[in-house]
C-alpha cells in the first residue's frame, strides 16, 4: 500500500469537489483557474477529485463499444515497449479495441507479424507509415527530445487517421495501465461542444521556468500539460483547422525559440496558452509521471488502488528516483514478462468474429481425438506461436556474396551464443523459443555481455513458448524467413563452425558462381567433440590431427553414423576441390544453400528427421550437394534436451515419429510423383533394417 495524503479541511474539500463536478457536468465554461484549483496537482483536493470523477465512468459506457487508440511507434525498442504497453490494456479492458499504430518500416514488419500471430480475439490494429508524413509535416521543427522527430507526429494525427475517426485515445509507448481504459475514453462524454483536448497537467516545474538560470520553455497555462496520455475529439479538431493552428503558433514562436525540447509537448502547450477552451483537465492518475523531477507527482495518489496510468517519461525509464519507484517498477515488469498467450481470451458478453488463422485452427483441433497417442504430436503441429521479430537492434546492409547463419534454440543454450559468435563474425540470424519472462532475461544477458552487446548484425527473433513439444522446424523458419543475404548457412546452435568459415563460405559463393537461382547445396562436414574443453582447431590440418589422435570423431559416428556416412569423409581428408555426393537415406548434412530455399517441414516436432526431411525436399528439388574441401563445424557436448530424453525412452513417441514420417511420404508422392518413390522405397529398406 502508498503511503496515504495528509488530513484535508472538510468543508474546503466540499467547495472544491463541487467546481470539480461543475466542470465536468458543465464542460470548459468554468474558466481555468477556477478549475486548475479543483483539480490541479496544487489543490488539495486532487485526490478525491480523481476518485469523484474517475470511479462512476465506466458505467457511462455503452457495452461492447470499441475503443480507439493511436500510438506513435518507430524502430527496434519501441517495439518492445508498446508489447508492454498492450498487454496493460488488454489485461484490464472489458471492450472491444482497434489500435492505430503509426510506425517506421522497421516497427511495421516487426508489429505486423506480432499481431497476426498472436490473434487476440476483439483487437483490430491498422498501419500508418510515418515516412508519409514526416518530410513536410514536422521535419521542419527543430527538436532536442531524445525521441527525435517520432513524437511530433501526434500533432498530425487528425489529419493522419482515418476522417471517419470521430476520436481517438493518443498513448505514449512508456506508459502502462493499472485500470479499465474504457474508463479513460468514458471521459470523452465530459467534454463540453468546445472542447477537443483532454490532457493530465504536467507533474513537474518545466514550464514554470525555474529549473535553471535562463531556462526558456515553451509558453504554456500554468504548469502546461504532458502529452503522454491524450484525448483527442479529432472531428472537432478538423473542423477548427487544428493543422493549421498549430503550425501558425510552432512558427511563430520558433522565431524566438530554437527547437523544441518535449517535442509535441511543447507546441500542445503553446496551443493551448492561446486557446485554453480547447482542453478539458483530466485527472492526474490517468498519467501519474515518473522522472527525476516530477516530484509532484507523489500527490497525485495515496493508494495503489488509485492509479491509472503509469509514465515512465525519463530517458532514465525504470531507473528515476521516486520514494514508490519500487513498487511502480514492480507492476511495469509484472506485465513486461507477463504471459501473452493468457490474453487471447474471448472478451465476457461481447461476442467478436475471430481472425481467420484462429477460426481454422478451431476447427483442426476440434476434430482431434485427446484420446490418441500422438495427440500431442497432432496439437503442436496447429499451434500458432506469438512471434517477435528483430527483439534487438540490428544494423545490417545487404550483400551479393554473403551468407548468414541461421539456428535456433531454448533458454538452456544461451550460454552457447558467446562462443558462437567468437567463431562467426558474419551476420546471423537466431530464433529463440521462450517464454515472456525468459525473453526478458535474455535481453538482460545480451546487455550484461561484451561480447554480444558489441555485435550489431545478428538478428534475434523471439517465438513465445506454447505447447509440450519443442517445434524446431518452425523456429528454423522463421530464423531462415529473415535472413538478408543470398546465401544461408543452416546451423545448429551447439555447432560451433571453423574460425575462417564465414570468409571461407563467402569466397566459395562468388567463386563458384553460386547465383541465388543455382540449386546447390555446399556442404559443411560435422564433427562432434566429447570433451568440455576443447583446443579449437585453425585449420583443417589442426582437425585431422585431432582426427587421427581421438580428440574428435565425423558427427554422430556411433549412435546415427547414416546422418552424414555421405559425406565421404575419407575423400574430405584428401579433397583439394568441392566435390559431388548423393543422397542417401536419412542424410541430414549441415548446408549452404540460397536464401530463397524450400522451408523446413514444421510437422515435425521435438526430436527427430526433421533435418533428413529438409535434406529429402531439397533432393526432390533437385539440389546438387557439393562437399567443400575446408570447411568444417564443430559439435560441442552439453546435457540432452528434453525432447531428445523422451525419444530415447518412449517407444510411443518414437511410433508418432514413424506415423509422421509415412505422411510426409504420402505429400511427397503427391506433390513429386514417380520422382519420390526412391525416397519411400529408402524408408522401407531402413525399417525392415532396424
Amino acid at each position: 500500500m502508498l503511503p496515504r495524503g495528509r488530513p484535508r479541511a472538510l468543508g474546503a474539500a466540499a467547495l472544491l469537489l463541487l467546481l470539480a463536478v461543475g466542470f465536468f457536468l458543465f464542460g470548459g465554461d468554468l474558466e481555468y483557474g477556477r478549475l486548475r484549483g479543483a483539480a490541479s496537482l496544487d489543490g488539495e483536493l486532487t485526490r478525491d477529485h480523481n476518485r469523484s470523477a474517475c470511479l462512476p465512468l465506466r458505467s457511462l459506457l455503452p457495452k461492447c463499444e470499441l475503443l480507439h487508440v493511436a500510438i506513435v511507434c518507430a524502430g527496434y525498442n519501441s517495439s518492445r515497449d508498446v508489447v508492454t504497453l498492450v498487454k496493460s490494456m488488454l489485461f484490464y479492458r472489458k471492450n472491444p479495441l482497434h489500435l492505430h499504430l503509426v510506425t517506421d518500416e522497421v516497427a511495421r514488419n516487426i508489429l505486423e507479424t506480432l499481431f497476426h500471430t498472436w490473434m487476440v480475439p476483439a483487437v483490430r490494429v491498422s498501419f500508418y507509415n510515418t515516412s508519409k508524413f514526416q518530410a513536410g509535416a514536422v521535419s521542419w521543427i527543430p527538436n532536442t527530445h531524445y525521441s527525435g522527430l517520432y513524437e511530433l507526429l501526434k500533432l498530425v494525427l487528425p489529419d493522419a487517421l482515418p476522417p471517419d475517426l470521430a476520436r481517438v485515445i493518443v498513448l505514449d509507448t512508456d506508459v502502462t495501465f493499472a485500470s479499465d481504459i474504457a474508463e479513460l475514453w468514458a471521459f470523452f462524454a465530459h467534454f463540453s461542444d468546445k472542447q477537443m483536448i483532454g490532457l493530465v497537467e504536467n507533474q513537474s516545474n518545466w514550464y514554470l521556468g525555474n529549473l535553471w538560470k535562463n531556462h526558456r520553455p515553451w509558453p504554456a497555462l500554468g504548469r502546461g500539460f504532458n502529452t503522454g496520455v491524450i484525448l483527442l475529439w479529432l472531428d472537432r479538431l478538423r473542423q477548427a483547422g487544428w493543422e493549421q493552428m498549430w503550425k501558425v503558433t510552432a512558427r511563430r514562436l520558433l522565431l524566438t525559440l530554437s527547437s523544441t525540447s518535449l517535442a509535441d509537448q511543447d507546441i500542445f502547450n503553446a496551443v493551448i496558452k492561446e486557446h485554453p477552451g480547447l482542453v478539458l483537465l483530466l485527472p492526474c492518475l490517468w498519467n501519474v509521471q515518473l522522472s527525476d523531477h516530477h516530484t509532484l507527482a507523489e500527490r497525485c495518489y495515496s493508494e495503489a488502488s488509485d492509479l491509472k496510468v503509469i509514465h515512465w517519461n525519463s530517458p532514465k525509464k525504470l531507473r528515476v528516483k521516486n520514494k514508490d519507484v519500487e513498487f511502480f517498477r514492480n507492476l511495469h515488469l509484472t506485465f513486461l514478462e507477463y504471459d501473452g498467450n493468457l490474453l487471447r481470451r474471448e472478451l465476457f458478453g461481447c461476442p467478436s468474429q475471430p481472425p481467420p488463422q484462429a477460426e481454422q485452427r478451431q476447427r483442426a483441433l476440434a476434430h482431434l481425438d485427446e484420446e490418441d497417442a500422438c495427440f500431442e504430436f497432432q496439437q503442436q503441429r496447429l499451434t500458432v506461436h506469438r512471434v517477435h521479430l528483430t527483439f534487438l537492434p540490428l544494423d545490417l546492409l545487404p550483400s551479393r556474396h554473403d551468407v548468414t547463419l541461421v539456428a535456433q534454440l531454448s533458454v538452456d543454450r544461451l550460454q552457447m551464443l558467446e562462443a558462437l559468435c567468437s567463431h562467426w563474425p558474419g551476420p546471423m540470424s537466431l530464433a529463440l523459443y521462450l517464454t515472456d519472462a525468459e525473453a526478458q532475461q535474455f535481453l538482460r544477458f545480451v546487455e550484461a555481455s561484451k561480447v554480444l552487446s558489441a555485435r550489431s548484425n545478428v538478428a534475434y527473433h523471439v517465438v513465445y513458448r506454447e505447447g509440450p513439444l519443442y517445434p524446431v522446424n518452425h523456429l528454423r523458419n522463421v530464423a531462415l524467413a529473415q535472413a538478408r543475404t543470398s546465401h544461408v548457412f543452416l546451423s545448429d546452435i551447439d555447432f560451433l563452425p571453423a574460425y575462417s568459415l564465414y570468409n571461407y563460405l563467402r569466397a566459395s559463393i562468388e567463386q563458384l558462381d553460386l547465383s541465388s537461382q543455382r540449386k546447390t547445396a555446399l556442404v559443411v562436414p560435422a564433427f562432434e567433440s566429447l570433451h568440455y574443453r576443447l583446443s579449437f582447431p585453425t585449420s583443417k590440418a589442426e582437425l585431422l590431427a585431432l582426427l587421427d589422435a581421438g580428440s574428435l570423431h565425423t558427427f554422430r559416428y556411433d549412435v546415427w553414423p547414416q546422418g552424414h556416412t555421405p559425406t565421404d569423409y575419407a575423400r574430405w581428408r584428401e579433397a583439394q576441390a568441392p566435390y559431388q555426393v548423393q543422397w542417401a537415406a536419412d542424410y541430414e548434412p549441415y548446408v549452404v544453400v540460397p536464401r530463397e530455399c524450400p522451408r523446413y517441414d514444421s510437422r515435425f516436432v521435438g526430436f527427430g528427421w526433421n533435418k533428413v526431411a529438409h535434406i529429402v525436399e531439397l533432393d526432390a528439388q533437385e539440389y546438387e550437394f557439393l562437399v567443400l574441401p575446408e570447411a568444417f563445424t564443430i559439435h560441442m557436448p552439453h546435457a540432452p534436451s528434453l525432447d531428445i530424453s523422451r525419444f530415447r525412452s518412449s517407444p510411443a513417441y518414437r511410433d508418432c515419429l514413424h506415423a509422421l514420417k509415412d505422411e510426409f511420404h504420402q505429400d511427397l508422392s503427391r506433390h513429386y510423383g514417380a520422382a519420390a518413390l526412391k525416397y519411400l522405397t529408402a524408408l522401407q529398406r531402413s525399417r525392415s533394417s532396424t
